[in-house]
């Protein structure tokens, strides 16, 4: 059983693709994508839960990870397949 992944988006965001492509390497089938450019209402609320204005903000299950970079430093120091693995 793979940990929920939920990632605030917009469509045409390399960090967003790159963080999409990231986490399909690891093995993540469904990523539940909230548009934030379809939505307005969805960036308040981003904002309001992350603290950040920036696009992807990644949660796996109840964790915020943060963007693409927090991901990529979150795997390279060996984080990201627990989390992954709930």
């Amino acid at each position: 059983m793979s940990a929920k992944v939920l990632m605030y988006c917009t469509a045409v965001c390399p960090y967003c693709q790159r963080a999409e492509q990231l986490l399909k390497r690891k093995g993540v089938t469904a990523i539940e994508k909230i548009r934030i450019d379809l939505d307005l209402g969805q960036r308040d609320e981003m904002m309001a839960r992350t603290g950040r204005r920036t696009v992807p903000q990644i949660y796996i299950g109840d964790t915020h990870v943060g963007g693409f970079d927090d991901l990529a430093a979150l795997d390279h120091a060996g984080g990201l397949d627990p989390l992954l693995q709930g």
